[in-house]
């Protein structure tokens, strides 16, 4: 049996033990389909245990190292001297780059090292300060009422389509200071940058490339309207007036922009979804969350954990290194499996149990460390605090009543679609 001969009806034991069968050496997690399967986390469990720093040589990628362990992911996302984002040599995931057939050489900062990384990075923070916080939560909570006060209680629904998206195509709209009416376009450009051609979102890398560039020329219009106009307090106003990144070429300004869309939007979006699903399959979880809504700030870190909405992470060394003693080879590509780390039963305790009240509930790994940290994680848990406080005023119960349908993707770890009922209190 190999990787991709695993039956997809197998679950439990059975899945444990027909991983237990490949041989090491031929395991390769980056397949999209485990993810979409969810059938991922066994392949890491096993190589947590006999092989945490794990060598696949053959892959759709190219050979890499696995970095499955929380603190062998720690000690290679603080160390970006040794360990490079840039872009020219892969850049952050495990998909090079400027490999695919879209011939977009696309550059960003989470995508670059020292010094241009923190210039670029700086010019954008101030939108997520927490003085712009303060501003934005009134906003964020008023929409989010909306949206909860407008679903029908008792029916089904997909609660991705109707508050998941929403709520974050909202909230990055107001980032942008994006024509509101136009907004579900930002829903679409976020889907799109993380797409695999084929999988049901775009049907070719032209059709991706098309796509991208008239997302650019969308954002260049609003550009041109803001630069030289300073004082602006929106993603676009910042970038366009600061001198970091007001000349930027072409293709590093649609890069920052589809850094800032995929980041404000698909993290947030399935740690929304997640945290629903995490619930239900925990229900005396959920009951601890109705007898005490105070739970809900220690929660929040608690669902991006148990979601982890970027399943990986990916340097490519340097200089010849040592990881868990592993020789790794300048120029070998590295992948810090996020996922993986957070479910390390050596540091976080009873790691596949969802836990609200969990005594250390920020200790994981979905935010990344180092320079690299995300800019936005604040934000993503202010939404996800707001959203629970009014999903618990207005509703006893959000039931799930089928399966998730997930995202084929090694990347994203995407909830598509979760059918759900609304019980009133």
């Amino acid at each position: 049996m190999t990787t991709q001969t695993i039956p997809q009806e197998l679950d439990g034991a059975e899945l444990a033990r027909a991983v237990a069968d490949i041989p090491l050496a031929e395991i390769d997690v980056a397949r999209p389909s485990l993810f979409q399967s969810d059938k991922v986390g066994t392949f890491f469990e096993r190589l947590r245990r006999e092989d945490p720093v794990h060598y696949c040589a053959e892959s759709a990628y190219g050979p890499y190292w696995s970095i499955t362990r929380y603190n062998d992911i720690m000690a290679v996302d603080t160390n970006h001297k040794v360990y490079s984002s840039e872009a020219k040599l892969g850049g952050i995931a495990i998909q090079d780059m400027h490999s695919d057939q879209s011939n977009l050489e696309l550059e960003m900062f989470i995508a670059m090292d020292q010094p241009k990384h923190d210039a670029q990075r700086k010019a954008v923070t101030p939108a997520v300060a927490p003085s712009n916080l303060l501003l934005l939560e009134p906003v964020i909570r008023e929409r989010a009422g909306e949206i909860l006060d407008s679903l029908p209680v008792g029916e089904e629904i997909d609660w991705v389509k109707s508050v998941s998206v929403e709520l974050t195509t909202m909230t990055l709209a107001t980032l942008f200071d994006f024509p509101w009416e136009e907004r579900a376009r930002l829903t679409r450009w976020s889907d799109v940058t993380t797409a695999i051609p084929g999988a049901g979102i775009v049907d070719s890398f032209e059709q991706r490339r098309d796509e991208l560039i008239e997302c650019a020329m969308y954002f260049k219009g609003l550009w041109e309207q803001r630069i030289d106009q300073p004082g602006g307090t929106d993603l676009i106003s910042m970038m366009a007036n600061s001198s970091a990144t007001r000349e930027m070429p072409f293709l590093e300004f649609l890069g920052n922009l589809l850094l800032l869309i995929v980041g404000g939007n698909d993290t947030t979006r399935n740690s929304i979804s997640g945290g629903v699903l995490a619930l239900n399959r925990h229900p005396d979880q959920y009951d601890k969350l109705r007898r005490d809504p105070a739970l809900i700030g220690n929660m929040v870190p608690e669902i991006i954990r148990w979601q982890t909405p970027l399943t990986h992470m990916r340097r490519t060394a340097l200089e010849d290194s040592e990881i868990g003693g592993k020789r790794i080879a300048k120029g070998d590509k590295v992948v810090m499996w996020y996922l993986s780390g957070n479910r390390d039963e050596t540091v976080i305790d009873r790691p596949e149990e969802f836990i609200i009240d969990r005594k250390n509930p920020r200790q994981h790994l979905s935010f990344g460390y180092g320079i690299h940290r995300c800019m936005g994680n604040r934000l993503a848990e202010l939404q996800l605090r707001i959203i629970w406080e009014e999903i618990q005023k207005r509703f006893h119960f959000v039931e799930v009543v089928g399966e998730p349908e997930r995202l084929l993707s090694n990347l994203v770890r995407g909830i598509t679609r979760l059918p759900v009922k609304l019980h009133a209190h």
